[in-house]
């Protein structure tokens, strides 16, 4: 027998001898086992991590992407990622777009191939967010 065939199953409530429990209880055994697995988890390291602006390298000089002609034209706007490989002493080692319009990607990148930022311990990654509006960039 399945439990959509016991209509009080299909409600949470489970009959005993002494009467119902209710759903009540089921809720609060529910909120226990959360509570006890949350702080399991915490004690053991599992918690989400947050990537946040304290992580990322500082820019010691920028160059601003050109917004291309053809983009101008035709209205193109949005905004563009580039992933970008620092090296040690603040060079950009590499670039790869990781979103973006085609026609405003490349500008993007010749830019911030251009940057330069502070020096660090070790090469790090991180990803350059630039925003076209339908203004001049």
């Amino acid at each position: 027998m399945l439990a959509l065939d016991v209509p009080f199953l299909q409600w949470g409530i489970v009959p005993t001898i002494g009467g119902v429990v209710s759903k009540r209880l089921k809720w609060t055994k529910i909120v226990l086992a959360s509570a006890a697995m949350a702080a399991l988890c915490a004690a053991t390291g599992f918690a989400q991590t947050a990537s946040t602006d304290e992580g990322k390298r500082k820019v010691r000089s920028r160059v601003a992407p050109t917004y291309p002609e053809l983009a101008k034209r035709m209205s193109v706007t949005g905004k563009v990622k580039i992933e970008v490989i620092i090296a040690p002493d603040g060079h950009v080692k590499s670039t790869r777009a990781i979103g973006g319009h085609p026609l405003l990607v490349q500008s993007c990148t010749d830019a911030v191939k251009e940057w330069k930022f502070f020096p660090a311990p070790e090469e790090t990654t991180q990803v350059v967010e630039f925003d076209f509006t339908g203004t001049s960039n």
